[in-house]
């Protein structure tokens, strides 16, 4: 009888990803945190003065402190999504000339992100897909990123979006702290992470019985 296969139950988390002053205790950021029992944040150093490769240092050590093989689905806000599409995209570069593996932040909600022209970060971010699922929320009175900036970087980035209406930065001063819409939609990615594990758990079985 042959050697039973492995299930494939890599445990999938959440990774908070706060912008710049971070996110205080009446944030939805900090609120979401709570929702989820393996949950972690990435801290900053230096909250007040956001840079870009720094930050996207601090998502990968974050991540590279988990146990191998978590799948994490990450929460960015603000500058925080700067620093995600960063990482990423360092990532994606390692992977395509042999010196990396893939990422192990596997979709990810960008909401409000801050306005790279502000940061002048726009040459330092990716200009194509992100490689991951994502899903963008954006405002129409965003004082950080005007709301056709924001789906253009969707566009660019691969990421679907949705146009929030009149909600400001999306934090904690434009009303954003329980926010059971952050949440559905997490758990919406979180579930599709879960489907690809057992459809791929289903791929091993079939071709494991048909040798």
């Amino acid at each position: 009888m042959g050697a039973s296969l492995p299930l494939l139950c890599n445990p999938v988390r959440v990774l908070i990803i706060p912008g710049l002053n971070n996110s205080g205790p009446d944030h939805w950021q900090t609120w979401l945190g709570t929702q989820y029992r393996d949950s972690r944040r990435v801290q900053q150093t230096d909250w007040a003065h956001p840079e870009l490769a720094t930050w996207s240092e601090q998502i990968e050590r974050t991540v590279q402190r988990s146990r191998p093989g978590t799948i994490w689905v990450a929460v960015a806000h603000s500058f925080g999504c700067l620093a995600l599409a960063h990482h990423l995209d360092k990532v994606s570069a390692r992977r395509a000339d042999g010196t990396g593996t893939d990422s192990r932040i596997h979709a990810a909600l960008l909401v409000a992100p801050a306005d790279p022209v502000k940061f002048d970060v726009v040459h330092r971010l990716p200009q194509t897909g992100l490689g991951i699922p994502s899903l963008m929320i954006g405002s129409e009175n965003d004082p950080w990123m005007p709301l056709e900036r924001a789906q253009s970087w969707a566009r660019i980035w691969g990421s679907k979006f949705l146009n929030l209406g009149q909600a400001g930065h999306i934090n904690a001063e434009s009303g954003h702290g329980a926010w059971p819409l952050a949440r559905f939609k997490v758990d919406e990615l979180i579930r599709d992470q879960y489907r690809q594990r057992r459809l791929a758990q289903v791929s091993l079985l079939d071709l494991h019985y048909a040798v």
